[in-house]
């Protein structure tokens, strides 16, 4: 399909008739990206327009033979497919040894490379404990979190996914002694 426009002014002036009598008529089509544009007097302008349906074909065929030929289909991952996302990330626990103190249990865990390596949630904690076969009820977990944060072991603030914890950098000690 095709989509042609021409805008002629709907009243002349003496100047512009005497243009287009002496050859200063344009006429332009745009085809899809393509425009082409016909000059002339007013005369040959409408004659080449009453051949256009002609004229057509033969410039849209120049302007497919004009067309790169090459095309490159670049394709960037930025998602996971609906495949890979249905499937849970299997993560690696950290292995502590078996201890009765829920405090030493979570100061264990904290330790470890996968407990430094980021602020972990409670239901990670648990996660943890569970693969290592530690049973603590959900409250003494949370009141534990709660005394070692109170203690200054552990550092706790709240994110869009609740509350994270971290152990606390230990501090320095200072020598108290005058020179």
């Amino acid at each position: 399909m095709y989509i042609m426009g021409i805008a002629l002014p709907q009243k002349r002036t003496r100047k512009q008739e005497n243009e287009m009598d002496q050859g200063n008529f344009t006429f332009r089509v745009k085809i899809g990206d393509y425009e082409v544009e016909i000059n002339g007097t007013f005369e040959e302008v409408t004659k080449t327009l009453e051949n256009l349906p002609n004229i057509i074909p033969n410039v849209h065929k120049a302007f497919e033979e004009a067309k790169p030929k090459t095309v490159a289909t670049i394709t960037v991952k930025t998602e996971a497919t609906q495949k890979e996302a249905a499937k849970p990330a299997k993560e690696t626990y950290p292995k502590i040894e078996s201890t009765a103190d829920c405090q030493e249990a979570v100061t264990r865990i904290l330790e470890t490379d996968w407990g430094k390596w980021r602020p972990r949630t409670m239901e990670e904690l648990k996660e943890v404990m569970k693969t290592n076969e530690l049973r603590y009820p959900a409250r003494a977990l949370s009141d534990t979190l709660n005394q070692l944060e109170d203690k200054g072991v552990v550092r706790r603030w709240n994110t869009n996914t609740g509350f994270v914890y971290i152990l606390a950098e230990k501090k320095a000690a200072h020598s108290g002694g005058a020179k």
